[in-house]
């Protein structure tokens, strides 16, 4: 017993000699090519394996040509080794240099294309992090590249919009200056008309911008959706009545919401308005609400004759305005231009920035005769 503590005493310590050499010898190499560092830990681990191997046999006395014979075969095995190691690491070499060519294809038009050369676990896992990483930066790219499309838009039908009434104004002071006007009165109203329409447009612009910069503060309380449309319902009555536009609660469910009832009743009153301008005369726009599972589901159908299929997606894009389909009458002054939006294509961004701060949803789907335009907020907590 004694013998074979010894024995392993002497292995342990040519072991460790040759170990602790070798960790000098990683530590000097660690920023040089994979290669060479796996080439290194395969050396050292042969060198200890033969280093505790002489020792031992030095130790037990054998023969000039036992001794030999240890050394020949510790020399053949430690080259044989350090060979198949050296081959293996440049396997894994050109395996991380084929991952390394495909992560420059990393955020590319074309996206990340994974190396056809059969890689190890680990550098298939980072594969599959890369590939999941250039589709994050592809959508992200798509994502900037709408929006930026959308501002272009906006800053476009912002210009256009704030140029026709201040030309207006400037027409009609100039004629009160030159007093030309025949009917001074008239203009005034008109005046006053135009500047409320400015008015309205830079409140939704600062609306807007607080939503996107994340400022939007909300006083949340429980409400029922039942008085949420039906104040809706009173502030577009006026406009309904003008327009010749029937205005019905369907359905409308006595739910309870927590919500900010002053925003959610300017996201109804935005839809109506909206709804009320795209619907034609006598025709019907109907709000109802419903549960749905979790959530509370408010509807507002017009009669704007539907909206294409290729722009169901834009309709809640910052300056979207949509195509004829959803144009009012053409009585309608100054209709043409707002297309069922506020003005500059603000209003439906608007809602769904507030439904999304109240962690709702914000869609819209064709139905016979005109489209419906639905709210999804989640049902208040029994």
């Amino acid at each position: 017993m004694k013998d074979l503590l010894l024995i392993a005493l002497y292995a342990a310590l040519g072991a460790g000699g040759a170990g602790l050499l070798g960790w000098a010898a990683v530590r000097l190499v660690r920023r040089r090519s994979l290669a060479l560092s796996l080439f290194c830990v395969a050396a050292v681990t042969v060198l200890a394996v033969t280093s505790g191997t002489f020792v031992v046999a030095q130790a037990m006395f054998l023969s000039r040509h036992d001794l030999g014979v240890v050394i020949t075969v510790l020399g053949m095995a430690s080259v044989v080794s350090l060979a198949i190691a050296a081959l293996l690491g440049r396997q894994v070499v050109s395996g991380s240099r084929a991952l390394t060519e495909a992560a420059r294809t990393v955020g590319s038009d074309t996206g990340f294309s994974a190396p056809e050369h059969p890689l190890g676990l680990e550098l298939a896992q980072l594969s599959a992090e890369l590939a999941a990483t250039s589709a994050r930066l592809a959508e992200s790219r798509a994502r900037a590249q709408a929006l930026d499309t959308s501002r272009r838009e906006l800053i476009a039908w912002i210009s256009h919009d704030l140029r026709t009434p201040l030309a207006g104004l400037r027409a009609m002071a100039e004629a009160l200056e030159d007093g030309v006007a025949e009917h001074p009165e008239q203009y005034l109203h008109r005046m006053r008309t135009e500047v409320e329409r400015l008015t309205g447009m830079v409140d939704d612009l600062f609306e807007l911008s607080r939503i996107q910069a994340g400022a939007l503060s909300l006083s949340l309380s429980r409400v029922s959706v039942y008085d949420l449309v039906d104040d809706a319902l009173a502030g577009a009555h006026p406009l309904a009545r003008q327009r010749g536009v029937r205005l019905e609660g369907r359905q409308v469910a006595a739910e309870p919401v927590e919500v900010d009832a002053g925003e959610i009743t300017r996201v109804l009153g935005n839809l109506l308005v909206n709804a009320i301008r795209s619907t034609p005369e006598d025709g019907v726009v109907a709000v109802s609400a419903r549960r749905e599972e979790d959530a509370v589901v408010l509807s507002v159908a017009d009669g704007c004759g539907g909206i294409p299929e290729q722009d169901l997606t834009r309709v809640f894009e910052t300056g979207w305005r949509g195509s004829s389909a959803r144009t009012p009458r053409p009585a309608d002054p100054g209709g043409a231009r707002e297309r069922g939006e506020g003005g500059a294509g603000l209003g439906l961004a608007i809602v769904r920035g507030i439904v999304e701060a109240h962690a709702g949803q914000a869609r819209v789907r064709n139905i016979a005769g005109g489209c419906c335009f639905e709210i999804v907020l989640p049902a208040a907590r029994a």
